[in-house]
Parts: structure tokens; sequence; C-alpha cells
């Protein structure tokens, strides 16, 4: 009887250790599946940081020369300026325009080079994200809400608005906008 005792005790110590040991073996599964997710989660927060730095990078070699840009467009504006106001049949002149036309020509083409794009918007239909309104104008000739007259060039640094063009909008004659009858 003793002898069966002791068997039955070495049956239950057994059973309890493949039990604690399938405890044990269970834990460590899933310790094992917490460390190999947190893992996956580490990897692709660095993969994220990484790209996230390669943008950064991208967008500050694209935009570096956005605030020397800014400062050359009224050196553009002046000299577009000139030659609006000076009379191209002067012969006196003539000299001068021609060397202010081959500055702003090659103004113009190292813009191009350094994807600075002008905005003339004049005739097209007024665009809030691109233009600036400077105030409204009466025109039976255009459709209501076009460009007038163009003050100053906008102009676009690969894409991004750099600096809106200020102009003068249209809208529908004060005669043929229907009127409120204030009898009634």
């Amino acid at each position: 009887m003793a002898d069966e005792q002791l068997d039955e005790q070495n049956l239950n110590a057994e059973e309890a250790g493949a039990q604690d040991l399938g405890a044990r073996v269970q834990v460590l599964e899933e310790q094992l599946a917490a460390a190999q997710d947190q893992s996956l989660r580490t990897a692709a927060d660095l993969q994220n940081v990484r790209r996230r730095a390669e943008q950064d990078v991208e967008k500050a070699h694209k935009f570096a020369l956005e605030k020397f840009a800014g400062d050359l467009l009224p050196v553009i504006d002046s000299l577009e300026r000139g030659l609006e106001l000076s009379d191209a049949e002067d012969e006196k002149i003539k000299p001068m325009r021609e060397g202010i036309e081959l500055t702003l020509k090659m103004f113009h083409d190292t813009l191009k080079r350094y994807n600075l794009e002008a905005i003339d918007p004049h005739g097209e239909p007024f665009n809030a994200e691109h233009h600036q309104a400077m105030a409204m104008q009466e025109s039976a000739e255009v459709e209501p809400n076009s460009v007038l007259k163009v003050f100053q060039k906008g102009y676009l640094l690969n894409g991004r608005l750099l600096r809106p063009a200020m102009v003068v909008v249209s809208k529908t004659p004060a005669a043929s906008q229907p009127s409120i009858d204030e009898k009634a």
C-alpha cells in the first residue's frame, strides 16, 4: 500500500510538473509573441521616422530658395514696370530698353531653371488660391469673376504659392443685376 501511495504521489507530481511545464510554455509563447509584436512595431516606427526625415530633406532642398526668390521678386517687378512705362518708339532710350529686356529675359530663364514660375492670370477666372483680389470692377465684356487687370504677377516655387497675383476682378454691371422692389 505504501508503494501504491508512493506511485500515486509520483504520478501526481509528474502531472503537476507537466501542467506546470505546460503553463510555463504557454507564458513563454505569449512573451515571445509580445516581443515579436513589439519588434515589428519598432521596425515600423523606425521606417516611418526614416521616411519622414527623407521627406523633410526633400522639402528643404525643394524650397530652400523660397526666401531668396521672394526677395528678388520686387526687382523683377521694377524691371517689368520700367519697360511698361518707357516709350518703345523713343530712339534715345531704345538701347536702355533693350538692356532691360535682356536682363529681364535672363532673370526669367534663371527663375525657370529653379522651378519658379510666374502667375499672370489676365483674362482667366479668379482663383482664390493663387490670386488676391484688390478691387472689383463692373464689366459687360467679360464673364463675372474674371481677372480684368493684373497689378502684380504672382509666383509659384515648385508648385507652392510664393506670392499671389494681385488682380482686379470683374463683376456683373449694376444695370443687369436684378433689383429689389422695395414697394412689394
